[in-house]
């Protein structure tokens, strides 16, 4: 055991994390993770305190959508790690920067079937499954090594979660004093020369080009609009590359590739450039639609440039640098533009959007959009125009229920000079209705739009597409207003959509949360 005079590795970890450049940790105190916490009230790390895990790494990963730097959780072996499970699967499929840091059992009792407490067959194995590195940290000189791989990879790869776990006995051992500094960053790989001149070759001499920005070109966004205007290009984003570029330019479609008419521009496109994008199933919503010609691919993940789609131009690199040397390369072509596609039309999408428009005006262009798995915000993926990076967040690739009311909050804490909102349906926002204690604590001045329709809508309306009898999918609601003001939150259900209006603008205002209750009533 380490004497007073000298820091325990729980203490010296936190020094460290601070030298990387935390500020913000979300965590929660457990009897395993205790010596975590011994150095905290002398850092200068802002320590949040959610209701579950589950909050904690929901938050972790809002904060770093909202900010681009990696959000960071502390969290207890067992029932801690288990929990925090889903949101790192959240943030492996969307690749999101987050940082879980565990105990684990003592390294001479783990998985021997002893009944000790918070005891797994193997936490670091689940761990594994939704990270891009996890490691378990046996001496003071691990636990360095683990932190400088776990920010080298977010520093130049592919945002993915990581993940450290510390067993107990080594959580108390002497620290020592070498090494407990933050190590020199990589950067981000640079295309070769030779890839960026048959990019701009490719594109100077196409007829029918077309872009697609995903997550991975937010910074990339003035570069990529300087092309498609140079070559009169239609641009594609997915959910997640919402905002890259202004929805309003008149050649930017928005996030519209799950429509039929934006996979037959693909499909007949001479060039089409995707940048920081896996093309996947969830953001077609079609299984089996490949592209097999005329791709270019810019990417920081290797894995993403060999599949699911055949790349004619693959080039490992940072989206904004490679870019900005493209942009500079393309000529003045002209082109014919294809017109932007018409979105669905149905009664249910004509309510959305007429709520979504009263939201949009509502608020401040900056604003940071959360939102969950919920039909409106299906329909916002779609048709809520946003202008700025990192400002629509949604879980697009896990698919996590329970999103929209931690990593909004999260978020807020990451950008609290900008507005954020979180968007949720009314079942999805009781998988973690109790962190709106934590926003009710720290007054965060955060609107929670709430769709209640009291169902599982997107559900029943699959069920009865599949011909089945909607079953299982209605549910008895509590009351949201006085479950908002039993934790101390605000609470508004407007009579009409002016009301909804007049509401998200004091929402913005207030020192605390607001829940507002939006009904289809409002439009009787």
């Amino acid at each position: 055991m380490t004497t007073r005079a000298e820091l325990s590795i729980g203490e010296a970890l936190v020094g460290l994390l601070e030298a990387y450049g935390v500020d913000t940790i979300f965590g929660i105190p457990g009897v395993h993770n205790i010596e975590m916490y011994r150095a905290l009230p002398r850092s200068k790390i802002n320590h949040i305190l959610p209701r579950h895990e589950q909050g904690a790494g929901f938050m972790a990963d809002g904060y770093a959508r909202a900010t681009g730097k990696p959000g960071v959780c502390f969290t207890i072996s067992g029932p801690g790690v288990t929990n925090i499970l889903t949101p790192m699967g959240q943030a492996w499929s969307d690749s999101s920067n987050v940082l879980v840091v565990s105990t684990a059992l003592d390294v001479v009792s783990a998985a021997q079937g002893r009944g000790r407490l918070h005891e797994m067959i193997s936490q670091l194995d689940s761990a594994k499954s939704v990270t891009h590195f996890a490691r378990r940290a046996y001496t003071a000189q691990d636990v360095q090594d683990a932190f400088g791989e776990s920010f080298a990879r977010f520093a130049s790869a592919r945002p993915r979660p990581a993940y450290v776990e510390i067993p107990l006995d080594v959580l108390s051992q002497p620290a020592g004093s070498k090494g407990w500094f933050a190590a020199g960053l990589p950067s981000y790989p640079q295309a070769l020369e030779t890839q960026v001149q048959a990019a701009i070759k490719k594109l100077n001499g196409a007829k029918k080009p077309c872009i697609v920005l995903g997550g991975g070109a937010q910074a990339a966004g003035a570069s990529a609009l300087k092309i498609a205007e140079l070559l009169n290009a239609p641009i594609i984003t997915t959910v997640a590359g919402k905002g890259v570029v202004p929805a309003s330019h008149p050649l930017v479609w928005g996030a519209m590739l799950q429509l039929e008419a934006s996979r037959d521009l693909l499909t007949q496109s001479d060039c089409i450039l995707a940048v920081g994008t896996e093309l996947s199933e969830t953001d077609f919503w079609v299984l089996d639609f490949a592209i097999e010609k005329n791709l270019i691919r810019i990417d920081i993940d290797p894995a993403s440039l060999g599949r699911p789609h055949s790349a004619e131009i693959a080039i490992l690199a940072d989206a904004t640098s490679t870019l900005a040397r493209i942009s500079a390369g393309v000529t003045q072509q002209k082109n014919v533009a294809a017109k932007p596609p018409a979105t669905e039309n149905s009664e249910l999408r004509q309510m959305m959007t007429k709520l979504l428009d009263v939201i949009r005006e509502a608020l401040p262009e900056n604003t940071v959009v959360v939102s969950d798995m919920t039909q409106i915000a299906y329909a916002g993926n779609e048709v809520f125009p946003v202008s700025q990076p990192r400002s629509w967040i949604h879980p697009s690739g896990f698919g996590t229920l329970g999103f929209a009311l931690p990593t909004a909050i999260g978020a807020k804490f990451g950008v609290p000079h900008k507005p954020v909102v979180a968007l949720a349906g009314d079942y999805g926002l009781q998988y973690t209705l109790n962190e709106l204690g934590t926003a009710v604590e720290h007054k965060q001045s955060l609107p929670i739009l709430l769709w209640n329709n009291d169902a599982l809508g997107q559900i029943r309306d699959n069920m009865v597409g599949a011909g089945i009898q909607p079953n299982a999918v209605t549910l008895k609601n509590p009351d949201f207003m006085a479950l908002a003001k039993a934790y101390g939150a605000w609470a508004e259900r407007p009579e009409n959509l002016a009301a909804l209006a007049i509401a998200i603008k004091a929402a913005l205002k207030a020192d605390g949360p607001t829940i507002i209750e939006m009904t289809p009533r409002m439009f009787a």
